[in-house]
């Protein structure tokens, strides 16, 4: 997802292999620190399942809350789609079908079996010891337990595994070659793109509201129209060459297009919900006329996000420190392993003679810290580093 005119020589050389890997990678860190905020935000305020919660009442807080996830939730797994997405699609090609599915089996499969009978009961028991107050040993707590297949955040790794596996399948199939240089979509097709993308969440909530889960792999599947055509996108994008055609200035117009669905629109949604005495689950879906305004906003916001990184992110965030580098290594073993230190200390903080919204600004800072800390410490194990 894309779009401007061919590049110029000097464009070429200045956006070199190297630096198109150091934005995505830049990209990629932005986007994992926004998971554990996004998760943060939820636990002390903002709607949303969590392991553990300790919400504000605060009207003011609750509302800026409720716009980051909501904001969130419009572009950042969607984003995470589309750039692997676009390296699957290189991957395989360098590959070959074979040894492409060995490896995402190994890398995406094993977190999987280790998230689900490993960290997810540890997460559970830390919740239920030390939140809910039943004085339990971890050995006693585990001979009731039954949740034993939960991806919890690792959904998102189970769905990568089914649509790169689908992928595989369906290029076997067709027998696609990698296609030459291709001018990407145009601004109104990508208007056009995020409107189809609206319709499309719209008549899937009908029967999938936001909010319904497919047990057990956590799929809302109210969200997955954008993260198929996303991932779609991630493909036709490496395929045909679209980093290549970047307009700095067409970046800048969608960031505005996206303030203003956040700071015009959403005041509007908002507004609307009002007057209309509209619940929550009444923007979520069931054919309900303020669903469909509901997913026309997520998805034009979400998908100009997307498009004003993408674009101004190629030009302006080329270059990455030594704290970087560690940072983007770390930033799958933060993905799984964030829910351990968050709920840690969401737990400690419980006794905090503070209002949950002031808890919010410092355990969300910390959860972030302590995530990447974590991870960098862990991808130094031998054997690991393979993995993760």
């Amino acid at each position: 997802m894309q779009l401007s005119d061919t590049p110029s020589a000097e464009n070429n050389v200045k956006y070199s292999a190297t630096s198109k890997l150091l934005y995505i990678d830049n990209l990629k860190i932005a986007l994992t620190i926004l998971v554990v905020l996004h998760h943060a935000f939820i636990t002390y305020g903002a709607p949303g399942g969590w392991y553990f919660a300790d919400k504000t009442t605060h009207t003011a807080a609750l509302i800026p809350m409720t716009l980051f996830v909501a904001v969130n939730q419009s572009f950042f797994m969607g984003f995470f789609f589309f750039i692997s997405a676009y390296f699957t699609a290189s991957s395989l090609q360098k590959k070959g079908a074979t040894r492409f599915t060995a490896d995402r089996l190994k890398r995406l499969g094993i977190p999987l079996l280790f998230y689900s009978f490993i960290l997810s009961p540890v997460l559970s028991y830390i919740v239920y010891r030390f939140a809910d107050g039943h004085q339990i040993s971890y050995l006693q707590y585990l001979s009731g337990f039954d949740g034993w297949i939960d991806f919890g955040v690792l959904w998102f790794v189970a769905a990568l595994l089914l649509f790169s596996l689908v992928f595989v399948l369906m290029d076997s199939i067709t027998k696609t070659q990698r296609q030459q240089s291709q001018k990407a979509p145009s601004a109104f097709a990508i208007i056009l793109f995020a409107g189809g993308l609206g319709v499309a969440s719209y008549i899937v909530r009908i029967v999938f509201p936001v909010g319904w889960v497919l047990k057990p792999v956590g799929f809302q599947l109210g969200h997955f129209p954008q993260y198929m055509a996303m991932f779609c996108m991630g493909i036709m994008a490496s395929r045909s060459n679209w980093l290549s055609s970047f307009n700095l200035k067409t970046g800048r117009v969608f960031a505005w297009l996206a303030a203003f669905m956040i700071l015009i629109m959403f005041p509007a949604l908002y507004f609307v919900k009002e007057i209309t005495h509209s619940s929550i689950a009444t923007l979520s879906g069931e054919g309900h006329w303020q669903s469909l305004m509901y997913a026309c906003w997520e998805q034009f916001t979400g998908v100009f996000i997307m498009a004003a990184l993408l674009i101004i992110a190629k030009h302006r965030w080329t270059r990455q420190s030594v704290t970087g580098k560690s940072m983007s290594r770390a930033a799958f073993g933060v993905y799984i392993f964030h829910p351990l230190v968050l709920i840690s200390l969401s737990v400690i903080a419980i006794g905090w003679p503070i209002d949950p919204g002031y808890k919010l600004l410092i355990v969300g800072p910390l959860a972030v810290a302590g995530s990447f800390l974590l991870s960098a410490m862990l991808v130094r194990i031998p054997g690991v580093n393979r993995v993760i």
